[in-house]
């Protein structure tokens, strides 16, 4: 199998992201494996789309994601011109939401360009059509009432005030688009001396979102992996992570201060994996992370998921190998039938 991974930018990737421990436990099992920037995307003069990218050394077993990088990030990192006909797979795991200042273009670069790998029968995932809904998060306002938390969206301060005042308990507000807890405030029920100094903050790059907040929340959140629908499950354990919040900070979210533990997966939350199954399914959303406080859902994302390392370290079995098995049946199932099934279809079987 040959796979392509599409991050923001290589030389930003780290050894605990998922993307790096997928690619290099698939490059361990003799898969072909290239990673490119969203930046490396092109469209050649041939009608095929590509991308000038890096790949490990094919004859060398690399003991951790760390090493493996290593060598694709270092000076002896080989460089290589893919094009789409030569990919069997190409994984879309750049995270618009995190692109900065000035970086615009390629908020949508990956999704466009993933959308031209489809006219050669490339199996892109998550599905690019339905991904360049979810470039923000009114993609969650799609999925069914119950699972989400009493929510408003606006840019309009009075509406928010009207909203929080009718809350029982303190509200969160955040931005529109964003990820990895950025913007995140909580406005404390008995204290509304910042609430339009923060809505304004917020507004200034778009709408606000305004949230009910859930009490449960100050035990963090689980971080639950869903493939093909389903909560991944391997060797009788759940891909997930409980994330606790750091020390007078309300975001569980790793890498903004929170950290990890073996989650305890209820059968609340595998009934939320149910609710929100169909509408998965429907959108081609193979790789997906839920994030769960209580019985309801705060987050689904469907761009570049992570937890893969955390939870296989805190659970003792490595989630990338039901993961990697679902890729080569995929691929399996495109070569037998070819353009007879559609990508949608693909992403979910």
């Amino acid at each position: 199998m040959t796979i392509g991974f599409v991050v923001n930018n290589i030389e930003t990737e780290k050894p605990q992201y998922s993307t790096i421990f997928l690619a290099q436990r698939m490059h361990n099992k003799g898969h072909q494996v290239y990673l490119m920037g969203v930046g490396d995307l092109a469209y050649y003069p041939d009608g095929y789309m590509g991308a000038e990218a890096v790949h490990a050394d094919p004859n060398h077993k690399y003991k951790s994601p760390a090493t493996y990088l290593e060598a694709i990030q270092g000076e002896k990192a080989r460089k290589v011109r893919v094009t789409a006909p030569e990919l069997d797979v190409l994984m879309l795991r750049n995270d618009p939401s995190s692109e900065g200042e000035g970086r615009a273009w390629a908020q949508s670069a990956g999704i466009i360009f993933g959308q031209l790998a489809l006219r050669h029968g490339v199996i892109v995932l998550n599905d690019p059509t339905k991904l360049s809904d979810a470039v923000n998060k009114m993609y969650f306002q799609h999925f069914p009432e119950e699972v989400r938390p009493h929510t408003l969206i606006t840019r309009d301060k009075n509406e928010i005030r009207e909203f929080f005042e009718a809350q029982k308990n303190n509200i969160i507000l955040k931005p529109l688009q964003g990820s990895g807890g950025s913007g995140v405030f909580l406005v404390k029920k008995n204290d509304t001396t910042n609430l339009n100094q923060i809505v304004e903050a917020i507004s200034r790059d778009g709408y606000v979102i305004a949230q009910e907040y859930l009490p449960q929340a100050v035990e963090g959140d689980v971080r639950l992996i869903v493939v093909n629908g389903e909560a991944l499950q391997y060797k009788g354990k759940y891909c997930a992570i409980h994330r606790v919040t750091g020390k007078d900070d309300i975001r569980s979210n790793i890498h903004a201060g929170g950290s990890s533990r073996a989650a305890k997966i209820t059968q609340p939350m595998l009934d939320l994996v149910e609710l929100v199954r169909p509408k998965l399914i429907q959108d081609g959303m193979f790789l997906v992370g839920l994030d769960i406080v209580g019985d309801k859902l705060m987050e689904i994302n469907v761009f570049s998921p992570g937890g893969l390392v955390n939870a296989s370290e805190l659970e003792g079995v490595d989630f990338s190998e039901p993961i990697i098995a679902a890729l080569e049946r995929k691929v399996h199932y495109k070569k037998t039938y070819d353009t007879q099934i559609s990508n949608k279809t693909v992403a979910m079987i």
